[in-house]
């Protein structure tokens, strides 16, 4: 039997949309209220260095709305540690971040960065927070997962979602390939980036893959047939696939 297959809402860009105009509407918040109510199972925060769309203070009040885990996305710095060891969120996904990208273009160089990211992946560890590392689908970042003793690695689907004929194919067995090595390792996979309606089945049907964190497809199918429409429709794949 699969293991069941979680959904993880990213509501970053409802944050995005808020602070376009500036002032306190739409609210994350209610995302992550409807998120829970419509068969979600977690939320996922991004609080970059620019707060371009995430504040610091939604984190709070997003931990207080819900009983869903967070799952907070974070740059390997000084800062967002000790953001997110005052939070005290269900999980810390540590990714890639450059000031000048529009989103989360590849994965993270667990490989080229170990020394960097050990101390960071320890503190998070002893304060019970359980660590995921945003990484691409390769057989190095694994194992530097492994190296590094994060307990999750998220694959990075934006190779995946961006190809298409044989070369995505050949993107999704590198998933398949990966997320079974790290199964075998006693590593828990996750998968995330690009996700639609139109690609997600075949991510969702590896079976070794315990979440999907997708974001803003969702918030933009939401502004047509509204959030839990958008999140249940979803959901309805991701069981499809993993049936």
């Amino acid at each position: 039997m699969p293991i069941p297959l979680r959904l993880g809402v990213n509501i970053d860009h409802v944050a995005t949309i808020r602070n376009a105009r500036g002032g306190d509407h739409p609210d994350p918040v209610r995302a992550a209220e409807i998120v829970a109510a419509c068969g979600g199972d977690g939320i996922t925060a991004h609080l970059r260095e620019d707060r371009r769309h995430i504040r610091d203070s939604d984190l709070a009040r997003i931990q207080a709305a819900t009983g869903l885990p967070l799952n907070l996305e974070m740059a390997a710095t000084e800062e967002m540690l000790a953001i997110a060891l005052a939070h005290r969120p269900h999980a810390a996904c540590i990714v890639p971040e450059r000031r000048e990208e529009r989103t989360t273009e590849g994965g993270l160089d667990a490989a080229g960065q170990h020394n960097r990211l050990y101390p960071i992946v320890q503190r998070l560890t002893d304060a019970g927070i359980r660590v995921s590392l945003f990484i691409a689908p390769e057989e190095a970042q694994v194992e530097a997962a492994l190296r590094l003793k994060a307990p999750v690695i998220e694959l990075h689907t934006g190779e995946y979602a961006h190809a298409a004929g044989e070369a995505q194919l050949r993107e999704l067995a590198r998933l398949s390939a990966m997320a079974e090595l790290a199964a075998r390792e006693g590593i828990e996979p996750h998968a995330g980036h690009g996700l639609t309606y139109d690609n997600v089945m075949p991510v969702a049907a590896i079976p070794q893959v315990a979440e999907l964190n997708i974001g803003h497809y969702l918030i933009g199918e939401a502004v047509f047939t509204g959030l839990e429409s958008a999140v249940r429709r979803m959901r309805e794949l991701m069981d499809a696939a993993r049936a």
